[in-house]
């Protein structure tokens, strides 16, 4: 969603590590209602430290994307987005009471991951197969 907060030139992107980019599909929305116009609403999920449903609660197995929307970590999402869309919301547990916020690309990591491993880890590799095997 723009405006991104980064650059995502190949510059950018190798510096970070980023050499399978290529293979990546990006889609640049131009705002917010852009984006939720161009979703199927049902399959939203909201992440927010204010949220009351586990993220581990959500059936991930229903067919079709899903989308994870994500906030900044200091600010989150706009509060007014939050109170019209309370369904779609879900968290990650944590402590209220001595931690801000969980860091964003751990949060992502926890949440995406949750919905793959419901639904099997599709077209993803559940063992490595090594030219050398390190723990042979």
């Amino acid at each position: 969603m723009k405006p991104l907060g980064f650059s995502t030139d190949d510059k950018h992107m190798k510096r970070a590590g980023l050499d399978y980019w290529d293979k990546v599909k990006v889609v640049y929305h131009d705002d917010l209602v852009a984006f939720l116009d161009s979703i199927d609403l049902d399959h939203l999920y909201i992440v927010s430290k204010f949220a009351e449903r586990d993220y581990s609660e959500v059936d991930y197995t229903i067919a079709g994307d899903h989308y994870f929307l994500f906030g900044k970590e200091t600010t989150g999402l706009p509060e007014g987005f939050m109170r019209r869309y309370p369904e779609k919301a879900i968290r990650i547990p944590q402590d209220d009471n001595n931690i801000r916020a969980l860091n964003l690309s751990n949060t992502a990591a926890i949440v995406i991951y949750e919905a793959l491993r419901q639904q099997g880890f599709p077209n993803l590799a559940r063992v490595h197969k090594y030219p050398f095997d390190k723990l042979k």
